[in-house]
């Protein structure tokens, strides 16, 4: 009986459900017993060969990669770069502000870093706009602030725009901008007005800003006395053009002056000259200041 029902079990063989199914380690019928390591280093082979075709596939991948970065970086190469509306900082200036960083020359780049949205935050500038004309062309169109002239102030240099507006602190000098003396204030905050008496003298200043640059005259200083008069210094030499009055004429005048006054030490006296007036209301005063 205990042979039968032994039997029966062997060829009835079953597994629970929800366990695993051991490993076969019948005996070979050809070679009569369990060969350990043949099963170690088939398990070793079938590994290695994973391992070797996820390296592959990581090489493939890799190579791909390389293909689409090297097929972006040649096709969408800046080689040509339009500035427009920079008078301050120099076309190359602005270059290195807007395409900065390893994939600066990048117009894919580009177009995502700034996406249509303007570029700020840079001295004397209020914006910049970058346009992606094409894949090699980019566009960048500069907003400077209008800066009307500048004053010292604690050791630094505050430049403001026609509404008395201090847009800018700088420890530099810049060249094309008047330093303006002779206005009275105590006391000037960075982007809000100069707190002075009358705030139409910067509207005043503009305007000599506009006519020394329409007529290509370079002044050292222009000043203000408390009674409204305007002089304007050139070295050793001061132009008194006495009020507003007439501005335009005095300016146009005053630039074929200019260069006669070099070298020269005192006081050209414009105030009471006018186009319909002659030469004989300009006199030079020598000596004075």
């Amino acid at each position: 009986m205990m042979e039968v029902g032994t039997e029966y079990l062997n060829q009835n063989t079953f597994s629970l459900p929800g366990r695993r199914e051991r490993p076969d380690f019948s005996l070979d019928p050809e070679e009569g017993f369990y060969d350990a390591d043949r099963e170690i280093e088939r398990h070793r082979r079938k590994m290695n060969a994973k391992r070797l075709l996820f390296l592959c596939g990581l090489l493939c991948a890799a190579a791909v990669m390389l293909a689409l970065l090297f097929l972006v970086k040649a096709h969408y190469r800046v080689t040509e770069v339009e500035v427009t509306g920079n008078t301050h900082y120099t076309n190359k200036e602005i270059r290195d502000f807007i395409m900065s960083g390893p994939y600066g020359n990048n117009s894919l780049y580009l177009k995502f870093r700034y996406g249509g949205k303007p570029v700020r935050n840079i001295p004397f500038i209020e914006r910049m706009d970058v346009s992606i004309e094409s894949s090699h062309k980019v566009s960048i169109r500069v907003y400077e602030k209008a800066v009307a002239g500048y004053i010292g102030y604690l050791d630094r240099y505050l430049y403001f725009d026609r509404d008395g507006i201090i847009v800018e602190s700088s420890l530099d000098r810049i060249p094309g901008i008047p330093y303006v003396t002779g206005l009275d204030f105590d006391h000037c905050v960075v982007n809000e007005a100069l707190p002075v008496r009358d705030p139409k003298i910067f509207e005043q200043v503009l305007t000599i800003t506009q006519l020394l640059t329409k007529y290509e005259i370079n002044t050292d200083c222009i000043y203000f006395s408390k009674d409204g008069s305007v002089s304007l210094y050139f070295g050793e030499a001061r132009a008194a053009l006495g009020t507003m009055d007439d501005i335009d004429e005095k300016m146009i005048r005053l630039r074929y002056i200019v260069p006669e006054l070099a070298g020269m030490q005192g006081v050209l006296h414009m105030e009471n000259y006018s186009e319909e007036k002659s030469d004989r209301y300009i006199t030079f005063e020598r000596g004075r200041k």
